[in-house]
């Protein structure tokens, strides 16, 4: 043993996505006043929002775009110089990578930007962001609360569900593992081919930070939905009544997984047609030596919807459950968001 032993640059956590939004005030009626998220701060057609037990700055950003796109999916890492460690990894594996200054993303401080190989998604590494207090009339009892609950009652964002090319699954499951140190906690599998269509991953205890599934139309950087969690099953019923009677589209759900056993309801942002799934319950992993949970075409409808909406819903011709939203131009550009600076 040394006391020195270095593991390497490390991803602590999710930590925000980029939405764009042909209308920004349905989109934030959405996110503010129903889901209950606080507004940190809005600059133009720019809005930073997040959950109330989250104390940075935000998890979710809001801007004007003709179009639906994704403009980021951003990752927190475990030590300021990891950004740094990362970009020298990038390099000797010949990604481009851009490199964003402090204050370019309102809150965060200098990160890096590039395309994950083989999935076409832009994501951007961090360390520095800021833990603004919030306004006084906002202000919890509870310190670990950034501010009172509201609304629905969003606690903080969950995960990522993206979508690339089916031949493209397993490298990209691949890279993401072994470049950023995600671990396999559940996945979907053809056996008679060795065909992976499905990789569920975190580098937290959660069953899952990412899941990557292959695009039934074969488009590489597909958004399938965000997550954001409520505290209880109780919390997600409620949601569902509110939602409904507020005239928000529903896809799927109420219902429960059997992968990671959380109930979910997957609903559309009006302003946008983003999907967004509210999420509660799922179990954590602690085992150093856990042994990734094998789904296979023949099991895995109770993985998707152990109880709840029938499958048959999922495949129907006119799928509720289709991706959302198109790779932007953005993307292959590396350009930052349109942000007014």
């Amino acid at each position: 043993m040394t006391s020195n032993f270095d593991p390497g640059p490390q991803i602590a956590q999710i930590g925000a996505i980029s939405l764009g939004t042909p209308d920004l005030e349905k989109s934030l009626t959405f996110f503010r006043d129903l889901l209950g998220m606080e507004v940190v701060e809005r600059t133009g057609g720019v809005v930073y929002l997040r959950g109330y037990m989250e104390l940075v700055h935000h998890s979710l950003i809001l801007f004007e775009n003709p179009t639906p796109v994704v403009d980021s999916y951003s990752l927190r890492v475990q030590r300021r110089e990891d950004v740094e460690r990362f970009h020298s990894k990038l390099l000797q594996q010949e990604i481009e990578v851009l490199e964003l200054p402090s204050g370019r993303e309102t809150g965060r401080g200098e990160a890096i930007r590039f395309i994950w190989p083989g999935a076409g998604h832009p994501i951007e590494l961090f360390y520095d962001i800021t833990k603004p207090a919030a306004p006084a009339e906002l202000r919890s009892k509870l310190p670990s609360n950034s501010s009172k609950r509201r609304g629905l009652g969003v606690r903080r964002i969950d995960h990522f569900n993206v979508q690339c090319e089916p031949q493209q699954v397993r490298p990209a499951e691949q890279w993401l593992r072994e470049t950023l140190g995600f671990k396999r906690r559940e996945f979907i599998r053809i056996p008679e081919s060795d065909t992976l269509l499905a990789s569920w991953m975190s580098v937290t205890p959660q069953v899952h930070d990412i899941a990557l599934v292959a695009n039934p139309n074969e488009k590489p950087g597909q958004l399938h939905h965000v997550a954001f969690n409520l505290e209880n099953f109780s919390d997600l019923l409620t949601a569902a009544d509110i939602l409904k009677d507020h005239d928000v589209q529903f896809d799927v759900g109420p219902g429960k997984h059997g992968i990671g056993q959380a109930l979910y309801l997957y609903v559309r942002d009006p302003g946008s047609g983003h999907r967004i799934e509210l999420y509660a319950g799922g179990y954590l992993i602690f085992d150093p030596d856990w042994e990734a949970i094998e789904w296979t075409p023949a099991s895995v409808r109770d993985g998707l919807t152990f109880y709840g909406d029938s499958l048959a819903e999922w495949d129907a011709e006119n799928d509720p459950m289709a991706p959302t939203t198109d790779a932007a131009p953005l993307h292959s550009e590396l350009r930052s968001a349109p942000v007014p600076l």
